[in-house]
């Protein structure tokens, strides 16, 4: 079982095909091929995090059946178009304002993580290497040294794995601001 992050995909959204025009033609496209970049990557018995804006404009009717074709075992971290007919569907806990959790990366190494929908400057567990995931800003923040966006937008498209994940944080030029000063990274 593997553990994927993923944000911003805004089901059922006309005004992200502004954003997105370029990929997808219609609501009913860019639904279609998230569907299947999702379940490219997770199997039914696999975790996602969500981290926000899972539908917008979508109807409670047309949410559900986009959250029944979506593969794995899903967690919500509500973001800020996130309403009750998200918030209504059957998420594996009740969706949350962040989450703090440990996931094993593919070298054994256990990884701890601050998950919410929006960027922070610090988080909690900053000084003991806690790595911060968020969405909500579509690709426009660059990555730093311990935090990035997993929204579809700066992903592929699709959920991603945590050691794709470490592999852009360890690439990433910049260094949080708080840790900067001290020579850390």
């Amino acid at each position: 079982m593997a553990t994927f992050f993923t944000a911003d995909t805004h089901f059922g959204d006309p005004h992200v095909l502004r954003h997105r025009r370029a990929h997808h033609g219609s609501v009913e496209a860019h639904d279609a091929a998230l569907i299947a970049a999702w379940n490219a990557v997770v199997a039914p018995e696999d975790t996602v995090w969500h981290l926000g804006d899972f539908a917008v404009e979508a109807s409670r009717e047309r949410c559900a059946a986009i959250f029944s074709e979506l593969r794995g075992v899903k967690h919500l971290v509500r973001g800020n178009h996130d309403s009750n007919r998200v918030l209504a569907l059957p998420w594996a806990q009740t969706p949350t304002e962040s989450a703090r959790l440990t996931v094993t990366d593919g070298t054994g190494r256990d990884r701890r993580l601050y998950l919410s929908h929006y960027a922070h400057r610090a988080w909690p567990g900053l000084w003991r290497e806690t790595l911060h995931l968020f969405g909500h800003s579509h690709g426009w923040l660059p990555d730093t040294s311990r935090s990035c966006d997993v929204g579809i937008d700066a992903c592929g498209e699709r959920p991603v794995g945590l050691d794709a994940i470490l592999a852009r944080l360890a690439a990433a030029e910049l260094v949080p601001e708080e840790l900067a000063p001290h020579g850390l990274r």
